[in-house]
């Protein structure tokens, strides 16, 4: 049976942003099924629709973003996932709303191969943001001691097996390079990438990287070996 196609919820002060969106999502053949202009807005079109994906404006009027966004990740059934939209790659709102539960961030001067892969891809369940990329954000704001809505766990339900493939995941190793250090396969660090998101109670690898700092598993400047600086991906 073919899959339905992504339903969308488009958030935006900037009606040219919207439009532009629209038009992008539309001619892949994705649902935008409502629009708002700030976040109060958003969060009720979210409770109507229902939909899939949000893509989330950080500054908006009345209720920016991520407000906007740590309300419907609370309060709407179902779950949907929210992609940040911020005009800068280091946006301080952005860590915080990943913090709070988004699955990552867009530009918005995002090519239209890239808008309609990301709204995709987080719809499939998994995270937007490469794992480098994620790493360098976080580095960032905890070097700054941005207070975004921290995600506290325990590691202490972890093996020491989980802890490790956590550890190289959060210097910005892939599946397949994290497989390829401890000499596993590929699919086995994937069962260990999901238990820890289970054991853990977070939504996505976006997460378990901010989880992984936060818990002080891995400092700020800390990479593996043979891995690239925090300024390159």
């Amino acid at each position: 049976m073919t899959e339905p196609p992504p339903r969308v919820v488009l958030a935006d002060d900037q009606t040219l942003v919207r439009t532009g969106f629209r038009m992008i999502l539309r001619s892949d053949g994705i649902e935008v099924v409502a629009e708002a202009t700030d976040g109060a807005e958003a969060v009720d079109a979210v409770r109507r629709t229902r939909p899939d994906v949000v893509l989330m404006d950080v500054r908006m009027p009345e209720m920016d973003g991520l407000e906007a966004t740590r309300r419907i990740l609370t309060g709407v059934p179902g779950e949907p996932r929210v992609i940040i939209l911020t005009t800068f790659d280091l946006d301080q709102y952005v860590y915080a709303a990943l913090s709070a539960g988004a699955s990552g961030f867009l530009l918005k001067d995002v090519t239209p191969e890239q808008l309609i892969s990301a709204v995709r891809t987080v719809r499939s369940g998994d995270a937007l943001l490469a794992p480098a990329v994620t790493r360098r954000l976080v580095e960032r704001f905890t070097r700054q001691g941005s207070q975004g809505a921290a995600i506290h766990r325990d590691l202490a339900s972890l093996t020491s097996r989980e802890r490790e493939v956590l550890g190289l995941v959060a210097r910005g190793l892939s599946n397949a390079e994290v497989a390829g250090r401890l000499h596993l396969a590929e699919t086995t660090v994937k069962t260990h990438v999901s238990r820890v998101l289970g054991k853990l109670q977070l939504r996505d690898r976006v997460q378990a990287v901010i989880a992984a700092y936060e818990t002080g598993l891995v400092s700020v400047g800390e990479r593996g070996p043979e891995q690239p600086a925090a300024g390159h991906p």
